[in-house]
């Protein structure tokens, strides 16, 4: 019998997410059909660990089964270069000359922007509105921050079930990242 719970990371113990966000690395890897050693790289270390420390603020939301993760929500708010050339601490690619750059080219782009950076559920949990509920506390939680104006989300190629969730939610495509490894999708909060 399950006995889901959920609840937001206060404590700043953000190791519980570890093998799911480990998990969600190798899904991504397995649906991309661009590029898909680039996941090698990617990990809960390089990945989510490092975008939580360099976030002006961070939520972790985590799902747990009898006490067990089972899915997590890991969204942040982050400054924004006004060179629009600067890359997230946990972006593969450091190089502005080599890519176009991972913010939207728009001639009105705000300082800081909230993203949802994660959102996992594990396999056998997925059926459960389970993806909805932490994307809904996870926009809760950026729709109500004063100074966040923009939200972004971020979806690995080969996705396209993730792509549609957001299109679904009022989200809409802004541009491809690294040459279509990664597209992004915006919505203007307020």
């Amino acid at each position: 019998m399950r006995n889901i719970t959920i609840e937001t990371v206060t404590d700043g113990n953000i190791e519980q997410c570890r093998e799911l966000c480990n998990e969600l690395m190798a899904f991504q890897k397995a649906k991309a059909k661009l590029a898909p050693e680039a996941f090698d790289l990617m990990n809960f270390d390089t990945r989510m660990k490092k975008s939580f420390e360099h976030a002006l603020a961070s939520q972790v939301i985590v799902a747990k089964d009898n006490g067990v993760p089972v899915g997590y929500a890991f969204s942040t708010v982050d400054a924004i270069d006004k060179t629009r050339r600067e890359f997230p601490a946990w972006a593969p690619i450091q190089d502005p000359k080599k890519s176009l750059g991972f913010y939207p080219d728009w001639d009105h782009l705000p300082a800081r922007m909230g993203c949802l950076n994660n959102l996992y559920i594990r396999d056998g949990y997925r059926d459960l509105g389970l993806g909805s509920q932490l994307f809904s506390m996870s926009m809760g939680w950026l729709e109500s921050l004063p100074d966040v104006d923009l939200i972004m989300i971020y979806v690995s190629n080969g996705n396209d079930a993730a792509s549609n969730f957001y299109l679904s939610r009022g989200f809409t495509f802004s541009h491809d990242v690294f040459d279509g490894f990664i597209q992004a999708f915006y919505k203007w909060n307020k």
